[in-house]
C-alpha cells in the first residue's frame, strides 16, 4: 500500500466519503523563528461530502509505542482554504488537546 492509499483510507473511514489525490504541497510553518513543521500535505478532493469540497492529509511518527503514527486530516472549510492554514489549523489543536489534558 502507498503512503496516498494509507491517507485515502483514513480519510475514508474518518469521513465517510472516497477521495482523489490532487498534490502534495510543501509547507513548513515557522514560530518566532523556530521550525514548528515541516513536511508535504497531500490535497485530495472529497466526493460526496456535504460540507467540504477538499481535505488535506499527512501523517507524522509519535513518541507513542502504542501509536507510532498518527494521520492527520482537515477538511476544507473556511478558515482553512490551503495546505499552510491546514497545518496551522493542526498545530492549534494539538496545543489545545495538550492543555486539556494537563488540567485535567
Amino acid at each position: 500500500m502507498t503512503y496516498i492509499e494509507e491517507l485515502r483510507g483514513v480519510i475514508s473511514r474518518l469521513h465517510g466519503v472516497e477521495a482523489s489525490h490532487v498534490e502534495s504541497v510543501p509547507v513548513k510553518e515557522v514560530f518566532r523563528g523556530e521550525t514548528v513543521w515541516e513536511g508535504n500535505v497531500e490535497v485530495f478532493n472529497l466526493h460526496g461530502h456535504p460540507k467540504a469540497p477538499r481535505v488535506y492529509a499527512w501523517s507524522h511518527d509519535t513518541d507513542d509505542p502504542k501509536q507510532p503514527r498518527k494521520h492527520v486530516t482537515v477538511l476544507h472549510i473556511p478558515p482553512v482554504l490551503s495546505a499552510t492554514m491546514a497545518v496551522r489549523a493542526a498545530i492549534v489543536q494539538e496545543f489545545k488537546s495538550r492543555e486539556q489534558t494537563k488540567q485535567a
